[in-house]
């Protein structure tokens, strides 16, 4: 059984904000200060609505039979339309289990839109049972089906006033939680050319996603407390093993029990 925790990073479409509000002769800081503006203007916050994000990172642990891997998909270079088909494709190869912590409520719809922008083909991901029986009770799609297990959704009994952040709920766990940045961080730090930085930042919240989901697993019965340590184990070894600052600083502040 292959599981795939993701996370994605976005920042504002300011080519979608240029044509939505005749901005053609502005730089991408003063549209996306526009769309910004826009938006509380009209819900009273600024987080965009989900096709206006563009998508600029997409970060897996994958766990396989006997390996758990840490990455960033793509290069820095890399584009939108090719983050996307590689997070696609993979599933289309593996079939993992996905896990996310408000990937119904953000990453998927924006993966969704940012699929239709780009045309990026996505079989396995769709599939509902028409072709594959065995996905007809168990899917990605259905928020009921466990195929793709949104953490947040789940550990709040699917009710809104009994979310909390990945940041708080890591924290509860004496795990590091957000490390170097937050989100909302995100789009300046890339005006400045930052994107290595975003996908170091993007690994760390897989890292606490994946922990969580770990403890999960343990509530459920599908882990002995025997074998949720071997997993704690064998997670702090992929630190160790690293020579990533962001990891290490992550493993540093991840005390020992």
């Amino acid at each position: 059984m292959n599981t795939l925790i993701f996370d994605i990073e976005t920042v504002p479409d300011t080519a979608l904000g240029r044509r939505l509000y005749d901005l053609h002769d502005l730089s991408d800081e003063q549209v996306g200060r526009i769309m910004f503006a826009k938006r509380r203007q009209d819900t009273g916050a600024e987080f965009l609505s989900h096709e206006q994000h563009r998508v600029i990172a997409i970060s897996v642990a994958m766990r396989s039979r006997d390996a758990l891997r840490l990455w960033s998909l793509g290069e820095e270079s890399s584009s939108e339309k090719d983050l996307i088909e590689r997070f696609f494709d993979g599933l289309e190869k593996f079939t993992p289990d996905l896990v996310s912590w408000n990937g119904t409520g953000f990453d998927l719809p924006v993966l969704h839109y940012r699929s239709l922008l780009h045309g990026v083909r996505a079989a396995r991901y769709w599939e509902l049972g028409d072709n594959d029986q065995s996905f007809r009770y168990r899917n990605y799609l259905s928020r009921f089906h466990w195929r793709h297990m949104d953490l947040m959704d789940i550990l709040s009994g699917f009710q809104g006033r009994g979310r909390v952040s990945l940041n708080d709920a890591a924290i509860l766990l004496g795990l590091p939680g957000k490390i170097g940045m937050q989100g909302k961080d995100v789009w300046q730090a890339y005006l400045r050319g930052e994107l290595a930085r975003i996908r170091a930042y993007c690994e760390t919240d897989v890292l606490n996603t994946y922990l969580i989901y770990l403890r999960f697993e343990l509530l459920r019965g599908n882990l002995s407390a025997a074998e949720h340590d071997a997993e704690l184990a064998r997670a702090r070894q992929l630190l160790d093993d690293s020579s990533a600052a962001h990891l290490l600083e992550f493993a540093a502040a991840w005390p020992q029990p």
